[in-house]
């Protein structure tokens, strides 16, 4: 009785849990054997969620294997195409790996690329070894066949070896052919296949070192060289609108490129993968670009980097991770296929819900819904407010929809120096529309009251109390000394006669000036404008930044005053320490006024601040030499020999200081561990 009670218990309850099981959500995913990172508004590389899930592997259609596959193409149906290059074939499916025809058995030689025509499903491949062309009906039917070009133009001397191919609306192909650095072929359906031209070439490019080389070298020695010629692109895609992008190996500033039909980059700027293997564009204005070794990059249609995130296998054979990549594709559904060529397989990614809220905010701002795109924006920025890209985005949409304080806070948050300034520009404008005759009065008062009491001061002597004052403070020497330091930086010569000779060098005055240049350096540094800062927000070292100064004019004094001593200078340490002080005034002077204009003035307008820059440290320079120079009674060749001394003593310092440094943390490491030891055993 009591076994039966059990066994009752027992399958209740194995009833209930196979109910909760049956209405609980079954996740089939396992943790990503791979990181995803986006690029930081400072240029940096950080980790950030998950933008796609390694979602199935497929080695196989029906009961065919895939043989050394070079190329894969979906249809917006989702059938999958693949050039079987091992096989000599092309391989038709779909996602649950069902086999749906085989095209070019007995024709193909070894394809190497596949385009399939949405409209028509007319399926190109570009056949290496055929050296041709095949164009087949979508039941398998060869329809056309185009070989090398007879023109003239395209050079009888080149192979026509195709391994890439895409097809425009008009039918017009674009191949890429090995070996051929002329850039992509164009041919024409027409007349059997005309010859258009080339397209997209590659600009060749020499470092400093062999155009030097070059130049020096006789006509054999330039014979015997390896030629400077252009890359031929490794792949390429084309996208709804026409445009083509590829991608070059070894090309380091333009491995991706998206051309418009004059074969002009619209892509300025990329982070490039290290060995670019695929492109493909994606359904958002966005472009993928697959590394050979498997990692997957993905882009804005600016070029700005959204994510990258797959990687190479080690050998675990986990999903998601490759070996060899020929190939990169994606379907409607942003699904990405990425085509493995040693493993003989195409590995299927999923976007997640982060990435899917991005594309559709992508989506919705290049269609000038920038309202609407705020939505999914924000449903970013609550997974994630650290991604720059989303802020940077939501900053932009506030901009288009005329909310310039807000496109300000985003532009800022996601460190976009270009929309900060937009946004600026319309706030400054707004404000002087609203201000600008308020301004115009207070500048006509300013200069009546002014003039009023000029003339006051003229007839009554108003001031003469505050100039008693100010010759009764400037009159005491430390006072006066540090008064002297303008004088010095007006009339350098002068003022370092005064220093020398005159009883002008003063250690209060110059620390006093050291001082004020260093508050100012640090105020400088964290509080000035946006536009203009060079540090990350919220990050001070201010500590780090006052011992580099005291350092610096350390080793400046020091080894100027040794240099000088042993070369006959005049000079002692005081007066040294004084005019390098003094030298400092114009930084002192002018960056208040670079502070005030970096907070009022945009991107277009901050050569200003660099003109004013160039001119206070080109000032700084020459009070410096001319200090080195009269204090210490040297013609002007023995100067640049001090100065050239000077710099390299001071290299010679920091490289014993160096050595001292290392030695002396093996010597603690060293007296530590014998503590540790001795520890150790009295324990015992």
């Amino acid at each position: 009785m009591e076994r039966k009670r059990t066994t009752i218990i027992l399958s209740v309850f194995c009833a209930l849990l196979l109910a909760f099981v049956a209405v609980s959500p079954m996740f089939s995913y396992a943790e990503t054997p791979y990181k995803t990172y986006t690029l930081s508004g400072y240029g940096d590389v950080q980790e950030t969620q998950t933008a796609y899930l390694a979602y199935e592997t497929l080695v196989k259609f029906g009961d065919e294997a895939m043989n050394r596959p070079n190329d894969v193409y979906v249809t917006d149906d989702n059938e999958i195409y693949v050039a079987d290059t091992g096989n000599a074939r092309v391989l038709v499916g779909n996602l649950e790996g069902e086999l749906l025809g085989i095209i070019g058995e007995g024709t193909l030689k070894s394809p190497r690329g596949v385009f399939v025509t949405e409209e028509n499903k007319h399926v190109y491949v570009a056949d290496r070894d055929g050296e041709a062309v095949f164009e087949f009906d979508r039941n398998g039917k060869l329809l056309n066949t185009y070989g090398k070009p007879t023109s003239p133009l395209y050079g009888d001397n080149l192979s026509f070896m195709p391994i890439k191919v895409v097809v425009n609306d008009a039918g017009i192909m674009f191949i890429i052919c090995e070996s051929n650095t002329n850039g992509i072929v164009e041919i024409s359906p027409t007349e059997g296949g005309m010859f258009l031209g080339y397209f997209g070439t590659n600009f060749a490019s020499a470092s400093l070192r062999t155009i030097i080389y070059r130049a020096i070298m006789t006509d054999a020695q330039r014979a015997k060289m390896v030629s400077n010629i252009p890359s031929t692109p490794d792949n390429l895609a084309i996208d709804e609108r026409g445009l083509i992008y590829t991608v070059t190996r070894g090309d380091e500033s333009k491995t991706l490129k998206r051309l418009n039909i004059a074969g002009i980059n619209l892509i300025d700027k990329s982070r490039n993968a290290t060995i670019p293997a695929a492109v493909t564009a994606g359904n958002h204005d966005n472009v993928y670009v697959a590394d050979q070794n498997g990692y997957i990059y993905e882009y804005n249609n600016e070029g700005d980097l959204l994510y990258v995130f797959g990687g190479k296998d080690d050998g675990s054979q986990r999903i998601g991770l490759s070996t060899m990549v020929t190939a990169i594709q994606a379907d409607k559904q942003d699904r990405l296929y990425l085509l493995d060529v040693d493993k003989a397989q195409i590995q299927v990614y999923t976007p997640t819900e982060f990435t899917s809220l991005l594309h559709e905010a992508l989506y919705l701002y290049s269609k000038g819904l920038y309202t609407e795109s705020k939505a999914p924006l924000e449903k970013v920025l609550q997974m994630n407010s650290m991604f720059d890209y989303a802020n940077r985005a939501m900053g932009r949409a506030y901009f288009q929809e005329e909310n310039y304080n807000m496109a300000l806070k985003y532009a800022r948050l996601a460190k976009d120096y270009e929309g900060y300034s937009d946004a600026y520009w319309e706030i400054r404008n707004q404000w002087l529309k609203r201000n600008i005759t308020t301004m115009i009065i207070v500048i006509v008062l300013a200069f009546v009251l002014i003039k009023v009491l000029k003339n006051l001061d003229q007839k009554k002597g108003i001031f003469n109390g505050v100039r008693n004052l100010s010759k009764s403070i400037w009159s005491k020497d430390l006072m006066s000394h540090i008064k002297y330091a303008g004088y010095y930086m007006k009339h350098p010569i002068d003022g370092a006669y005064g220093i020398s000779h005159e009883g002008h060098a003063s250690w209060g005055a110059s620390t006093i000036l050291l001082g004020i240049f260093t508050i100012e350096y640090l105020v400088y540094k964290y509080l000035c404008g946006f536009l203009q800062k060079t540090v990350r927000e919220g990050r001070y070292e201010v500590l780090s930044d006052v011992g580099i100064i005291l350092v610096v004019i350390f080793a400046v004094t020091v080894c100027n005053y040794l240099v000088c001593t042993i070369n006959d200078g005049e000079g002692t340490v005081k007066k040294i320490y004084t005019y390098f002080c003094f030298s400092l005034m114009p930084y002192i002077l002018l960056t208040p006024v670079c502070f005030v204009l970096s907070h009022v003035l945009t991107t277009n307008e901050q050569f200003l601040i660099n003109l004013l820059q160039i001119l206070m440290y080109g000032w700084i320079a020459v009070l410096m030499v001319l200090g080195i120079k009269e204090v210490n009674n040297y013609t002007p060749k023995e100067t640049v020999k001090i100065i050239l001394l000077t710099l390299f003593t001071i290299l010679i310092m920091a490289l014993l200081v160096f050595i001292v440094y290392v030695l002396w943390a093996q010597v603690f490491e060293f007296i530590s561990a014998i503590f540790g030891e001795v520890v150790y055993r009295l324990g015992y």
